[in-house]
């Protein structure tokens, strides 16, 4: 897809404290890892997005998102436009994850994130994947507690998933499968 906006770009020193193999990027240069176009189209009160993450390894790591949080209970609807992703979801609250899954998705599945999750993208191949998303215009990202414990509560390794150890007690991950068809009303998004 041909974008006429500029992307904000997410480099490598935005998320040295999110990976894994902290061994790797203490030593490695700055570089661009992902493109995110905000604001592609506005329809409804919501903000239509597309993120390009093309293939890459962060040491032993998959390039992934930097993960986040919505202000207030914000959901967001994901679509892998081409390419393949992992999505994983975790809640945190009273100072523990109370849940966390997967979403291994491709293209053409929905994907919807729930209220109060913090998530993030993986993508685990060799080949570029896009994603676009809905979300609400007045939707703020926060990054806080991802960065306070050094990424989300697993890590998507060449060896398969690793837990990070700054979490105590981590659920077990387990798996959920994405939507194969878009849901007619976006309104839930705007809540």
């Amino acid at each position: 897809m041909k974008i006429a906006k500029k992307p904000e770009i997410r480099f490598l020193n935005d998320m040295r404290i999110v990976l894994c193999d902290a061994g790797w990027a203490k030593k490695a240069k700055n570089l661009e890892l992902y493109y995110m176009y905000r604001g592609v189209k506005k329809k409804d009160g919501l903000r239509y997005d597309i993120t390009i993450m093309p293939p890459k390894m962060l040491g032993k790591e998959f390039l992934k998102t930097k993960g986040h949080r919505h202000s207030n209970k914000y959901g967001e609807i994901y679509v892998v436009n081409s390419g393949n992703a992992i999505f994983l979801f975790q809640k945190y609250a009273n100072n523990k994850v109370e849940d966390v899954y997967a979403v291994q998705a491709r293209k053409g599945d929905i994907v919807i994130v729930p209220s109060y999750y913090d998530h993030l993208t993986i993508n685990p191949s060799n080949t570029k994947l896009e994603l676009a998303n809905w979300v609400s215009g007045k939707c703020k990202n926060t990054y806080d507690m991802i960065e306070e414990k050094h990424g989300a509560c697993y890590f998507y390794t060449k060896k398969g998933w690793i837990k990070n150890k700054n979490y105590k007690n981590t659920p077990k991950l387990r798996f959920e499968k994405p939507l194969k068809t878009m849901p007619k009303n976006l309104d839930f998004l705007k809540e």
